[in-house]
Formats: C-alpha cells, sequence, structure tokens
C-alpha cells in the first residue's frame, strides 16, 4: 500500500450500541428502571427549575425602569428590591401549595417502605456494608425529601395520622448515627415556632404525636452517643437542642418533662466538659436558663443534681478574666441568669453557701471584670427574703461591706460592655443593703449601722441623694399616668386591673428603688445613733424635703408586699414596717 494511502486511512465511525443498551434496560428490575426515571425527572427538574429563574429574571429586568445614567453605582432602588422580594415570596407559596395530601402520602409511604428495606438488609447482612449502603442512601433521600413538609403545616394532621412520627424517632436509635442526625434535622424544620404559628391544629396535632411517643427521653438519649468532635454530630447535638427550644416555647410545661427525661442532667454533664468554648455549650447554657426560669420542680432537681456547685465551678473562671467574645458573654450571663433563678428556691440558698458562692461572688465585685454585674444581681436574689438570713450574716462576716458600700458610694462610670444600666445597678445595691437591715442580727448589724456613721455621715448623704433622684423619677411617671388617666376614662370593672397596671407601672419607673432607699433610711434612723437621724432632717430642711413623703413611700410599700415568703411572715413584716414608720 502506497505511503500517502495509509496516512489518509480513517477506520470506519464505530455504530452506537443502542440495542446493547435497550437489552440492558430490558434485564433491570423494575427498582432500576424507576430510579433511572427518577434522576431524569430530577435532571428535567432541575433544568426546568433553572429556565424559570432566568424567565423571572427576565421578566423582572422587563418589568423595572431603565437605569438613571446618574445613578449607574446604585444597582436597586428601595421599590426595584420590594419587588423583587415579593416575586420569590410569591413562587416559594406557590412551591407549598403544590404540595398536597395525596403527595405526603406518597412521601410517608416511600420513607416507610425504604425504613423497612434498610431494617431489612441490615438484620440479613450486619457484617457487609456494602449490602446495605445503597438503602441507607436511598432512606437518607427520602428524609431530606420530608423536609417539604415544613412549608405546609396545615397538612401536619396527615403526618400523624400515618403514622410517621414513630418511624421518624426509632430512626433516633439507628446504628449510623447520620441517620439520626438526619432525623434530629428534619424534626428541627418541623418544630420550627414560626411555622408552628402558621397553623393552631397542625401544630396541636404534631406536638401530641411527639409527646405521646415520649420525644424528649428519645432525643436525650440519642445526646448521649453524639461524639462532637465529629463536625456532623455536632451540628446535631444543636439542633436537638433548638428542637428542646421549640418545644418548651409552644409548649412551657414540657420544661418539666424534659428535665424528668434526662435532659437537665445531660446539660450539667456537658458544661462540665473540659473543651474549649463553643456554640453548643452557649446552647446548653441558654436551654438551662429556660428550664429554670418558671418552673419551681426543675430548681429543686438542680439542687439535687449539684447542679449549684456546677454553674459556680464554671462561673469561677470569669473570677480573674473577661470572656473572650460576644457569644462566650452571653454564656457567662446565662449561668448568672441560672443561679437567680435556682436561688428561688430556699435549700439551694443553703446550697450556694456551703459552695462558697458568697465568697466567689464577693471576688468578682473585687476584681471589676464583667462578671461584677451578674455578682451583683445573684447576691440580690441570695440575700433577699427571709431565707436570706444566713447568706447576708456570712456576707458581713466574708467583710463584704467593704465590697458593697464602694458601689454603693459611686455607681461605676458607663462603658461599652457594660450590662447593667445606672437604675439596675442602683436598685441591686440597695436591695442588697435593705436585705442585709432586714435579716442581720447581733455583731453583724451593728457593725453595718456603723458605717452610716463613717467620714462625716458621707453614707447618709448619698442615700438622701438617691431619695430625691428616685423621687422625682416617680413624680414625673405619676404626672404621665394621670394625663392617661384623664384621656382615656375607664369603666368600673377596668378599675381594678387598672391600678395594679399603674403601681407596676411606678415600680418599673423607680418606685421599687426608692422604696428600697427609705426603707434603709427608716432602719439606720431608727436603729443608729441620733446623729443619723439629725443628718436626715438637716439635709431634707434644706432641700426642701419632708419626712411626710418618706412615710408615705412607707406606708405604700407596707400595704403592697409581694409574695415572697409565707402569709405569716408578711404580716409580721408589715406591722415592723409600720412600727418603724411611727417611731420616725
Amino acid at each position: 500500500m502506497d505511503i500517502g494511502e495509509l496516512l489518509s486511512y480513517k477506520p470506519p465511525n464505530t455504530p452506537k450500541r443502542l440495542a446493547e443498551e435497550e437489552e440492558d434496560d430490558d434485564n433491570d428490575t423494575d427498582y432500576e428502571r424507576q430510579k433511572k426515571i427518577r434522576k431524569l425527572a430530577k435532571s428535567r427538574g432541575l433544568d426546568s427549575e433553572r429556565l424559570d429563574k432566568t424567565t423571572n429574571l427576565k421578566k423582572i429586568g422587563q418589568s423595572l425602569p431603565p437605569p438613571d445614567p446618574v445613578k449607574q453605582e446604585d444597582t436597586l432602588t428601595e421599590e426595584e428590591r420590594e419587588k423583587i422580594m415579593e416575586m420569590v415570596e410569591n413562587e416559594d407559596t406557590s412551591q407549598a401549595e403544590t404540595l398536597s395530601e395525596s403527595d405526603i402520602k406518597r412521601m410517608i409511604l416511600l420513607f416507610e417502605k425504604r425504613a423497612l428495606k434498610n431494617q431489612e438488609m441490615r438484620i440479613k447482612f450486619p457484617d457487609l456494608p456494602e449490602k446495605f449502603m445503597e438503602s441507607e442512601v436511598e432512606l437518607h433521600e427520602t428524609i431530606q425529601e420530608l423536609h417539604a413538609i415544613a412549608l405546609v403545616p396545615d397538612l401536619y394532621p396527615v403526618l400523624v395520622d400515618f403514622n410517621a412520627i414513630p418511624s421518624m424517632l426509632e430512626l433516633l436509635a439507628h446504628e449510623n448515627t447520620d441517620m439520626a442526625v438526619a432525623v434530629v434535622d428534619l424534626l428541627q424544620e418541623l418544630t420550627d415556632v414560626d411555622v408552628l404559628h402558621e397553623s393552631q391544629d397542625g401544630a396541636e396535632a404534631l406536638m401530641d404525636a411527639l409527646l405521646a411517643q415520649q420525644v424528649c427521653a428519645l432525643l436525650v438519649q440519642n445526646l448521649e452517643r453524639m461524639d462532637e468532635s465529629v463536625k456532623e454530630e455536632a451540628d446535631g447535638v444543636h439542633n436537638t437542642l433548638a428542637i428542646f427550644e421549640n418545644l418548651t416555647e409552644f409548649r412551657p410545661e414540657v420544661c418539666v418533662d424534659a428535665a424528668k427525661q434526662g435532659l437537665l442532667q445531660w446539660l450539667l454533664r456537658r458544661l462540665r466538659v473540659k473543651m474549649p468554648f463553643d456554640a453548643n455549650k452557649l446552647y446548653a447554657s441558654e436551654i438551662l436558663s429556660i428550664l429554670l426560669q418558671n418552673t419551681p420542680d426543675n430548681r429543686q432537681m438542680l439542687g439535687d443534681l449539684e447542679g449549684i456547685d456546677t454553674i459556680l465551678q464554671q462561673l469561677a473562671f470569669y473570677k480573674r478574666h473577661d470572656p473572650a467574645t460576644m457569644d462566650e458573654h452571653e454564656m457567662m450571663e446565662n449561668l448568672f441568669n441560672c443561679l437567680c433563678s435556682s436561688l428561688m428556691h430556699a435549700p439551694n440558698r443553703e446550697r450556694f453557701l456551703k459552695g462558697e458562692g458568697l465568697q466567689l461572688m464577693n471576688l468578682m465585685l473585687r476584681e471589676k471584670k464583667l462578671s461584677r454585674n451578674g455578682s451583683l444581681k445573684v447576691l440580690d436574689h441570695a440575700m433577699s427574703g427571709p431565707d436570706g438570713k444566713e447568706n447576708c450574716n456570712k456576707f458581713v462576716d466574708i467583710l463584704g461591706l467593704r465590697t458593697i458600700f464602694p458601689l454603693f458610694m459611686k455607681t461605676p462610670k458607663k462603658n461599652r460592655k457594660r450590662i447593667l444600666t445606672t437604675q439596675e445597678h442602683e436598685e441591686h445595691v440597695t436591695s442588697i443593703i435593705a436585705s442585709m437591715l432586714r435579716n442581720c442580727r447581733g455583731p453583724q448589724r451593728q457593725r453595718l449601722l456603723s458605717k452610716f456613721t463613717e467620714n462625716d455621715h458621707e453614707k447618709v448623704d448619698r442615700l438622701l441623694e438617691l431619695h430625691f433622684k428616685y423621687l422625682e423619677k416617680v413624680e414625673e411617671v405619676d404626672l404621665v399616668l394621670e394625663q392617661e388617666r384623664k384621656e382615656n376614662s375607664t369603666d368600673d370593672e377596668d378599675e381594678d386591673e387598672g391600678d395594679e397596671a399603674r403601681y407596676l407601672r411606678r415600680l418599673e419607673g423607680g418606685l421599687f428603688t426608692l422604696q428600697l432607699v427609705d426603707y434603709i433610711l427608716l432602719e439606720v434612723c431608727t436603729g443608729g445613733p441620733p446623729t443619723i437621724k439629725q443628718r436626715v432632717t438637716q439635709i431634707l430642711n434644706l432641700r426642701g424635703g419632708s419626712l411626710k413623703t418618706v412615710r408615705h413611700v412607707m406606708r405604700e410599700y407596707a400595704g403592697n408586699l409581694g409574695d415572697e415568703g409565707d402569709s405569716e411572715w408578711r404580716d409580721i413584716e408589715q406591722q415592723r414596717i409600720l412600727q418603724l414608720v411611727d417611731k420616725f
């Protein structure tokens, strides 16, 4: 053959193997055929979705006015943004509307079928992951598809009627933690509070079904086996805590059940773990704060589980160190709130005392770190009421007066990281001093009263300065309330409710601090040396004040003593205040 022919030679084209592929298709199982059809439909769906989005954008582009040559840099005006957002929202709602009851039924049946198949494959080939892995991937895909149901909370009852909830919760104990994490992610989306509020009936049906299946206990069991060093599982822990937050927000009574079913114990253990600060530790402190906020049973349980010691240990770090980030600062505040809530249960005050909580709070006040604000709140809670007697005496013994009176004399200057306002700071400090005057007896009381004669009665001067400051605030609030009452004349039935609401507004406006200041005035004038009373009268006369004002404030205070302690203590305290008023 000639060399030219060899160079110009082209082999014939290979025929396409259509027939062979068709034969292969015939040999495929029904399942594989369905899988190929689904993949094809999915790709077509994605293509059509992209096409729709492009068309939408083109439509938006056509509907918008031509750009102003002067404002070439400003890409979108406010009106254009609103128009785009409206079109996007309409697209989302249309997607939700397309999901019908029959679609959900089909999704649930497919989920049940794949869950059962995966279970069978795992039982059949327990030591051969390659045999059951395909069924596991399919099941995981199906769980992801169920997220679409969160768009239509009205159809949650269908989910419940078809017994999908027990099947989902069963997967929390799946051998593969990825499955459990996927279910947790799904439940977190289904129980999102914003979604639940869209449909009351759907939300109630879902909540009843979850609680009937002991969802709290199952979630806690799943938390126990999560390894937070794996990112996916750490996300699973975060989403689990989000579910608890959703449940407790929608149904506050869940707080007791969740704590009893192991959540409180797990949260305390999670706080004790020696790990670098992360988002899950912050979330754990937040959930603990929610559980203790309005639930006396949980406060008692926290004490029984030695939770007071755990919280004190966690806070001890912030005695000499400020939190490194805003999130860590939030966690510290959550722990202080947990401590304040737990101290509302009387036996926990004794645990706080034995755990040297007073010493820690006193050191925090001296160190002048960010923890000082929280420690003031905690001391206020620990020393108030009849149950704070031992803490008050102990605080004087550990030289707490040297710490609290400088704060009384001068409110710390405002800084960008300060959490407490000036009013809150002064309220807590005066409340602590008032509690000590109420509860201290013997040498501790004498040490406390002698403080008011030091440095030419400077603390008495400060008391009267605060008296006039808060009296002025209360008078301003009274003027506003009087104006409102004239404008809105109420019926006789609403009069009682109106009086209570007005009194609460006056308390918030400064009356509560004024009452505390005037209570301290009464105590030191009647219990201390005569020079204190002389100094008070002298300053009141100089500034045009009156002893009658102090008496009036204290009579009102005695008539509105809150629910702190039992009724017997309240009656005794009322009588004591009125006796002090008569002596004044």
